[in-house]
């Protein structure tokens, strides 16, 4: 019986380790179950509409769905989302399917699909997981076209943005274009869909630049000097400055609250 505990405890503690150990990840998580804007054409009206769940998904940075997990140096997304590099968090929960309600297309023409507006900081990236990968900003990330062709395959784009605890959203719109002239056909969009996002810090901490100004003069002058400060060199009035000095890097200083407010400083020699 006592070889047979330490046996199973032997098992259980190497089931612990392989379950907290690291992993090197091939592929992006989803982030969650997909959210899938349905698209359909309706020949009726001759336009496309787009039903999508009020849903919001959450951006998460893989410092917290993934703790100690990092991806593959070589995979093209590594620089936007690996917690070594911008650690972006993402999201793949959104993606494009047509309906399988929707009538056929009218012949000669093509899908695309527009972003319209959103926030800025958010990119997009048309994902692929398998040879050759892909991670191609799209929907005018990084300069691209707002406008993409759809070829009415499924699939799920990848948004990025900076970490934190902002809300996010961009708003698109499904239209036909004509595959003979590359005009857009008349009264074929879909109207404005939106998607929205949360956001998630990754809790690292986070640096503050302050906004101080330091003035510091020799330590020779430490006695019949006083500092005075004035909004313009040729000022009648001058007015001491109130801040206690302090010895920073061997001679006196005060620190002063920066301020969009110009001002001038002098020292005045009291005899």
């Amino acid at each position: 019986m006592k070889n047979f505990s330490l046996l199973l405890g032997a098992a259980v503690l190497s089931l612990i380790s392989s379950r907290s150990s690291a992993a090197t990840l091939t592929s992006v998580p989803m982030q969650g179950g997909m959210v899938m804007p349905m698209v359909a054409y309706n020949s009726g009206d001759g336009a496309l509409h787009v039903m999508l769940a009020a849903t919001v998904p959450q951006l998460t940075p893989l410092l917290v769905s993934n703790p100690g997990d990092s991806f593959d140096p070589g995979d093209p997304w590594y620089d936007s989302v690996d917690p070594s590099r911008q650690g972006q968090s993402f999201s793949r929960r959104f993606g494009f399917m047509m309906d399988m309600m929707s009538d056929p297309l009218p012949a000669n023409t093509q899908l695309w699909l527009r972003k319209l507006n959103g926030s800025a900081a958010v990119s997009a990236y048309r994902y692929q997981d398998t040879a050759p990968k892909a991670w191609e900003p799209i929907f005018g990330t990084a300069g691209t076209t707002n406008a993409l062709r759809w070829n009415l395959v499924m699939f799920h784009p990848a948004f990025t943005a900076p970490c934190g605890t902002n809300s996010y959203s961009a708003t698109f719109e499904a239209y036909l274009l004509d595959a003979s002239t590359g005009t857009e056909v008349a009264g074929s969009s879909s109207g404005p869909f939106v998607f929205n996002w949360s956001n998630v810090p990754d809790g690292r901490p986070e640096l503050t630049l302050a906004s101080k100004v330091v003035l510091g003069w020799p330590s020779s002058t430490t006695t019949n000097w006083v500092l005075e400060s004035a909004s313009s060199p040729t000022a009648a009035s001058w007015s001491p400055v109130t801040n206690a000095p302090v010895m920073l890097e061997g001679q006196p200083a005060v620190v002063l609250e920066g301020s969009a407010v110009q001002n001038y400083f002098r020292m005045r020699y009291l005899p």
